[in-house]
C-alpha cells in the first residue's frame, strides 16, 4: 500500500511515518519544512525507506505529482493554532481550506480512494455538553476552527461526489515525542521549555481549565486504523476520554522533571475554551481505538525525550 503523508516531518506526521514503515507501507512525505522538521523521519529517508518531497500544498502542481500512484493520504499539512490563524487569517485559511481543497483534487485526478484528514476539536468552540461527542455543536470562535471545520465539510462532500472515502478524525490536545515549542506551541512543550530553562511557569486564569490530552503514538495508531477500516465515509473524536486541569499538568510535569520552577498566574486570555473533553466512545465502537499511553507515562516519555534533544 503506498501512502502519501502531508506534514509527515512534522511532530504527529512523524509518529505517523513510524508507525506506517512498521506495518509495510510504502511511504511518501510531502512537507515544506516550514514548521516540521527533517530531523523527524531523516533515519528513514538516509535508509530509502521514506520519499521525501519537500512542497507545499498550497502549490497544487506539487501536489498532485506527490500523489501519483497514491493509495491512502493521510492528510496532517496545515497551519495549527488558535493564536497564529488570528495573527495570519489569510494564511489559516489559505492552508487549511485551499490546501485541502488541492489534496483533493489531486485525489480525484490521481485516483487515490481514502484520506485520513487530521481534523480538529477547535471547530466545536465552547462546551455546551459535560463531553463533546461527534454530534457536539460545531460553534468554532477562531478562524483556525472554522478553517478546520470548512475543510472537514469539503472532504464529506468530496467523498459524496467522488469515489473518495474520507475518514475524519477530530483531535483533541495532542503531546508526545518531536513535539517542540514554538511562539505558538502547545500547553505541554510550552512547559516543558519554561522547566528545563528554570523559569517560572506561567498558567493564563486560574489554572481550573480543563484539557484531554492524548499521544502522539495513540494518534498514530488511529490514524492507521483509519486507513484499514472497512466503515465508509465518517467523522470521529480522537482523544483519550479523560481530563485533567492545567494546575495538575503543570505541578505534575515539575514533579516528574524533579526541577521545580513554581507558578505565575497571569489575566485569562480572552475566548480561551474553559474546558475540553472528548467522548471518544464511536472512535472505539467503529475504529476498534482506544487511547493506550497514561498521561504520566507519555510526560516521562516526553520529557525525557525533550531533555535529550530541545534542551
Amino acid at each position: 500500500m503506498r501512502a502519501l503523508v502531508t506534514g509527515g516531518s512534522g511532530f504527529i506526521g512523524s509518529n505517523v511515518v513510524k508507525l506506517l514503515i512498521g506495518e509495510g507501507y510504502n511511504v511518501r512525505v510531502l512537507d515544506n519544512l516550514s514548521s516540521g522538521y527533517i530531523e523527524n523521519i531523516a533515519e528513514y529517508v538516509n535508509a530509502k525507506k521514506v520519499e521525501f518531497i519537500k512542497g507545499d500544498i498550497t502549490h497544487y502542481p506539487e501536489v498532485e505529482a506527490a500523489m501519483a500512484n497514491v493509495d491512502v493520504v493521510f492528510h496532517l499539512a496545515a497551519s495549527v493554532g488558535r493564536q497564529r490563524s488570528l495573527d495570519n487569517p489569510q494564511l489559516d485559511s489559505e492552508i487549511n481550506l485551499i490546501g485541502t481543497v488541492n489534496v483533493l483534487e489531486a485525489m480525484r485526478k490521481c485516483g487515490a480512494k481514502r484520506i485520513v484528514y487530521s481534523s480538529s476539536a477547535a471547530m466545536f468552540g465552547e462546551l455546551v455538553t459535560p463531553t463533546i461527542d461527534e454530534n457536539h455543536p460545531q460553534n468554532a470562535d477562531s478562524p483556525y476552527g472554522v478553517s478546520k471545520l470548512a475543510a472537514e465539510k469539503m472532504i464529506l462532500a468530496y467523498s459524496g461526489i467522488y469515489d473518495i472515502t474520507g475518514v475524519c478524525l477530530r483531535y483533541f490536545n495532542i503531546y508526545g515525542v518531536n513535539q517542540r515549542f514554538d511562539l505558538y506551541g502547545n500547553v505541554i512543550p510550552i512547559f516543558a521549555k519554561r522547566i528545563f530553562a528554570g523559569e517560572p511557569i506561567t498558567i493564563y486564569g486560574d489554572g481550573s481549565q480543563t484539557r484531554d490530552f492524548v499521544n502522539a503514538k495513540d494518534v498514530a495508531i488511529a490514524n492507521l486504523l483509519a486507513s484499514k477500516s472497512e466503515n465508509g465515509t465518517d467523522v470521529y473524536n480522537l482523544g483519550s476520554g479523560e481530563s485533567v486541569t492545567i494546575n495538575w499538568l503543570a505541578e505534575k510535569m515539575q514533579e516528574i522533571a524533579g526541577i521545580n520552577v513554581g507558578i505565575v498566574y497571569a489575566p485569562e486570555r480572552p475566548a480561551d475554551v474553559k474546558h475540553c473533553k472528548a467522548n471518544a466512545d464511536k472512535t472505539a465502537r467503529v475504529l476498534g481505538f482506544k487511547a493506550s499511553v497514561g498521561l504520566e507515562e507519555g510526560l516521562k516519555s516526553y520529557l525525557d525525550w525533550y531533555k535529550q534533544n530541545c534542551v
